[in-house]
C-alpha cells in the first residue's frame, strides 16, 4: 500500500473532523491584540483560552524589550546553535537569573519547550534506568518516554499508594540492572488545575533511591509566595532534582529551562540533542525575556491579580453547582454531562450567542460522555468578565440540561 494512502485512511482522532472542524473548533483564528477581548470570525469575543496569566503579552515594557532587541540585533542572532556559535552573555544571564529565581545552582536555556522535555528525559536515562510517571502526564512526558529503551511505570494520577508500588517495581529492576530510577511528574496540570502531590513524592525518597524531574510549566509565575512554582508552594525546593518550565505560559513567549545542580545542567548542557543540533533562542525572545522575568520578580501585584480572577470566577462557579473538580491553582475546568453533538452545539452556543471563547475538550483526553470547558484566567480580565461568564455558564448548562442542544445541534458542513 501506498504511505500516503494508508495515512489519508486513518486521519488519526483529531484530524478525522478536520472537514467540519477547522477555523472553528480547530486552528481557530483569534485576531487584534492579545487581550481577554479578541475577534473571532469578525466579531467581538470574551476570550479565556490563552495562557497569558500574568498578562505580560502587551505589557508596554514588554512590548519595548521586544522591539528592542530586534532593532539591536535582528531576528537571526545569534546564529547556530548554543554550542556551537549560538550562544552570548544575555543567554547567560538569563540563565543564571532563572535559576536564582526558581532556587537551583544552575540552568540551562532551550529554545522550545515540548522537544525540551522530550530531550531531558532521553539525556537523563539509559536502557538500564527505569522511569515512574504520573498517568496524566503531558503529551511532551509521554514523547520522551517513548524515546526510553529501558522499563517505564505509570502510577495513577496523584495516587502516592500507586506511585509507591511502582517504585517497588521499579526497585527490583534496577537490582539486577544496575540502574536508576527516575520519577516524572508535573507541578499543575494543565487540564485539572490539579498540584502534583510533589511534597508526598519527596518523602518516598526515604524507602526509595530516585532523583525526581517535575514539569512545572503551569506553575512557573503562578504558584508559590514569590511565583517561583509549585515546589515553592509546597515548600519542597531542595527535594526537586530537576525542574523544568516553558516560557509559554506566565512569561507569554517562546522557549524553556531546565534547571538542577551546576553539574548536572552541564551534563544536560552537552547531551540533550535537541539544543546541541538545533538553533538558539533568538535574542529579541532572550531580551524580552529578561523583562518579562523582571516584571515577574518585581511586581506581585500581577499575580495577585491573577489570583483575584481565579478565585472569583472558581468560586461563583461553584456557587452556582457546576463541577470544576480538585483544581487548587489558577486554571479552571469546568466539567459537564454531554456527548461529541452536545458538546460542539454548546460551544457554537458559548461563540455565537454569548461570544465567550473558551477551549473545549472531549473524549479521549476526558472519559465518553462528558465535556470540560476550560478557563484559563489572566491578571488582565476583569470582575466584569467574570460576572458575564457566570452568566452565560449558568444559561448553557441549563440548556444542557433540558435536551436544547439535542434538538439543536451545531450543524457540521
Amino acid at each position: 500500500m501506498d504511505i500516503f494512502d494508508k495515512l489519508l485512511k486513518r486521519m488519526g482522532p483529531l484530524g478525522e473532523h478536520h472537514s467540519w472542524s477547522h477555523g472553528y473548533f480547530s486552528f481557530p483564528k483569534l485576531e487584534g491584540e492579545i487581550a481577554p477581548h479578541m475577534n473571532f470570525k469578525g466579531k467581538e469575543h470574551l476570550v479565556w483560552s490563552l495562557n497569558n496569566y500574568l498578562g505580560l503579552a502587551n505589557h508596554p515594557e514588554v512590548r519595548k524589550a521586544d522591539a528592542q532587541g530586534a532593532a539591536d540585533f535582528g531576528m537571526a542572532y545569534p546564529m547556530g546553535a548554543r554550542m556551537m556559535s549560538g550562544n552570548s552573555k544575555y543567554h547567560e544571564q538569563l540563565e543564571q537569573e532563572l535559576a536564582a529565581f526558581v532556587g537551583k545552582e544552575d540552568s540551562f536555556l532551550l529554545n522550545f519547550g515540548y522537544q525540551g522535555m522530550v530531550s531531558i528525559i532521553d539525556a537523563l536515562v539509559d536502557r538500564n534506568d527505569v522511569i515512574v510517571y504520573d498517568a496524566e502526564s503531558h503529551a511532551c512526558i509521554v514523547d520522551g518516554l517513548r524515546l526510553h529503551l529501558g522499563k517505564r511505570f505509570v502510577y495513577q494520577h496523584n495516587d502516592i499508594e500507586s506511585a509507591r508500588k511502582q517504585l517497588e517495581r521499579a526497585k527490583k529492576i534496577t537490582e539486577q540492572t544496575g540502574g536508576g530510577i527516575l520519577v516524572i511528574t508535573e507541578g499543575v496540570f494543565g487540564m485539572s488545575g490539579a498540584q502534583g502531590k510533589l511534597k508526598e513524592i519527596i518523602e518516598l525518597k526515604k524507602d526509595f533511591d530516585f532523583r525526581l524531574l517535575i514539569d512545572d510549566a503551569h506553575g512557573f509565575g503562578t504558584m508559590g509566595k514569590t511565583g517561583a512554582g509549585t515546589h515553592e508552594e509546597q515548600d519542597c525546593i531542595d527535594g526537586v532534582d530537576v525542574y523544568f518550565s516553558t516560557f509559554a505560559k506566565s512569561m507569554a513567549g517562546i522557549g524553556a529551562f531546565v534547571a538542577s545542580t551546576p553539574e548536572i545542567t552541564t551534563y544536560l548542557r552537552y547531551n540533550m540533542r535537541s539544543q546541541t543540533f538545533a538553533k538558539a533562542l533568538p535574542m529579541p525572545m532572550v531580551i524580552g525575556l529578561l523583562k518579562r522575568l523582571e516584571l515577574l520578580k518585581n511586581n506581585p501585584e500581577l499575580r495577585e491579580k491573577l489570583w483575584n480572577i481565579a478565585r472569583t470566577l472558581q468560586n461563583g462557579l461553584r456557587e452556582r453547582g457546576f463541577d470544576i473538580g480538585v483544581t487548587n491553582t489558577v486554571v479552571t475546568p469546568v466539567f459537564l454531562k454531554g456527548d461529541l453533538n452536545e458538546a460542539t452545539a454548546l460551544t457554537f452556543d458559548l461563540r455565537e450567542n454569548y461570544s465567550i471563547f473558551c477551549s473545549i475538550v472531549v473524549y479521549p483526553v476526558i472519559p465518553k460522555g462528558m465535556i470540560e470547558l476550560r478557563l484559563i484566567p489572566t491578571a488582565v480580565h476583569t470582575l466584569e468578565d467574570v460576572q458575564r461568564t457566570l452568566n452565560a455558564f449558568s444559561e448553557v448548562s441549563e440548556k444542557l440540561k433540558t435536551g436544547y442542544y439535542k434538538e439543536n445541534q451545531f450543524q457540521k458542513g
